[in-house]
């Protein structure tokens, strides 16, 4: 964010509530004009840090959002493939037995 906060004292730009005379009149428009540059170039700093923090801010929700839909993707595959093992399992709960026994045969264990 930048340096440059914004307050009421920056913000206030006219003070004058007086009687101002013909001659003064030059000399305190132009002081209000000074007031009022500043007080904009502080409001348009400010502005434009907002802006910059808003279009961060869109451009990470993006990026979380494609990490949520590739996440969802594989959430979604990983369970086809999980409901797949788990017929798989019920329909041949023997024959995974009988590989079990077999690749314990095959290892030397003989059990």
């Amino acid at each position: 964010m930048s340096d440059i906060k914004l307050t009421k004292e920056k913000m206030h730009t006219f003070s004058g509530h007086e009687k101002i005379g013909t001659f003064k009149a030059g000399e305190k428009l132009t002081e209000f004009g000074e007031k009022q540059n500043a007080a904009n170039e502080v409001l348009a700093a400010n502005v434009n840090d907002l802006i910059k923090r808003v279009c961060a801010l869109e451009d990470k929700q993006i990026q979380n959002e494609d990490i949520l839909r590739k996440i969802a993707n594989e959430l979604a595959a990983f369970k086809k493939e999980l409901d797949r093992v788990r017929l798989t399992e019920k329909l041949n709960s023997g024959a995974i037995e009988r590989l079990d026994r077999a690749v314990k045969l095959a290892e030397g264990d003989g059990k």
